[in-house]
């Protein structure tokens, strides 16, 4: 697959995908430990196809942190700069450096067993820092920490990331992480790049209809729809029902020369109907799941599934009917090849 991606100096680009898109294999394409079959990958400037992974000065942290067990966490941040021939003041120097900046002093003489999976994560970290590298790339670094650890280590390499002004290639299947970690997020499928953009903007103005359904916990409902013009106005058939379109949105679907395929709308933007129910979408809950400040109800609008988010303070029944009203200012709409409508 074809790949084009420019990275700016000292920026946080996190690339995100389900497993197997391609992610992994970017990174090894980067360090050197894949061959580039075609085209060109220049870091600062200057082509690195022909040179070693020595030679390209990236540093890579894997998510097994792959720390030397036979050596303390000292001899872990010191070993590349023993390769690198440094002399022993400057290992030093860095050392001290990447151990105050990490809070690892307390832990330099403890070997690699004696240390918890955070504090072993940061010694990966530590030991890609020290060789002050032009490129950072971090393969799902956080996928062994617990869940309130993975969020502790996230905003040290955030606050990491900001301070060093470092460049950072960061990939994950987590798009939570995706979405907190960068100042662009890259979304690549299959081995295609289905969009480059900062969170919010990918959040908000998805290029396609896969962009839509992986970007959000839970992700956004993508329902197939049908449009109809009637005396009043524009109509969204929806499965068996239909839904009265309001304006601005029915003049500017009107508007297009192709009729959209796909209905999208985040759970969030979906709430309680009351009143005007032609708007509305009429659904049987299924399962509600409550989380104290918020409830995620799952629903059936005939054959297809819509997920909302409501307030905490709301109880469903299984199977009772409900109306849903729509935030008509953040629907969505894709054509059937799941392009996004303009």
């Amino acid at each position: 697959s074809e790949l084009t991606l420019r990275i700016g100096d000292g920026e946080l680009v996190v690339v995100v995908g389900p497993s197997g898109c391609g992610k992994s294999t970017l990174l090894r394409l980067i360090a050197g430990l894949e061959e580039v079959s075609e085209g060109e990958l220049r870091i600062g400037g200057r082509s690195v196809n022909q040179l070693s992974p020595r030679q390209r000065n990236v540093a890579m942290v894997f998510q097994d942190y792959a720390l030397y067990p036979n050596m303390t966490v000292r001899g872990n941040l010191e070993f590349p700069l023993k390769m690198a021939k440094l002399d022993s003041g400057e290992r030093e120097r860095r050392v001290q450096w990447v151990s105050e900046m990490l809070g690892l002093d307390e832990l330099l003489a403890r070997m690699p067993r004696q240390l918890s999976g955070g504090q072993r994560q940061r010694v990966a970290m530590g030991r890609a820092l020290v060789r002050d590298p032009a490129v950072f790339l971090l393969d799902e670094p956080l996928s062994n920490l617990d869940a309130k650890l993975r969020s502790q280590v996230r905003a040290e390499i955030a606050e990491l990331q900001q301070r060093m002004k470092s460049t950072m290639i960061y990939v994950t299947h987590d798009q939570v992480e995706a979405m907190t970690l960068g100042d662009r997020v890259a979304v690549l499928n299959r081995g295609e790049l289905q969009q480059v953009a900062p969170p919010q903007e990918l959040y908000d103005r998805p290029a396609n209809a896969f962009v839509a359904g992986f970007i959000g916990n839970p992700p956004m409902n993508l329902l197939s729809a049908a449009f109809s013009a009637s005396d009043g106005g524009l109509r969204l058939q929806l499965g068996e029902q239909q839904l009265q379109i309001p304006e601005p949105q029915a003049s500017a679907l009107l508007a297009l020369e192709r009729s959209p395929q796909r209905f999208g709308i985040r759970p969030e933007d979906l709430s309680l109907a009351s009143g005007a129910l032609e708007q509305a979408l009429r659904v049987q809950v299924t399962h509600a799941e409550y989380l104290g400040y918020e409830t995620l109800v799952y629903a059936a609008a005939g054959s297809e599934r819509v997920i909302a988010r409501l307030p905490g303070t709301i109880q469903f029944d299984r199977d009772a009917p409900i109306h849903l009203q729509p935030d008509w200012s953040k629907v969505h709409f894709f054509h059937a090849d799941g392009s996004r409508m303009r």
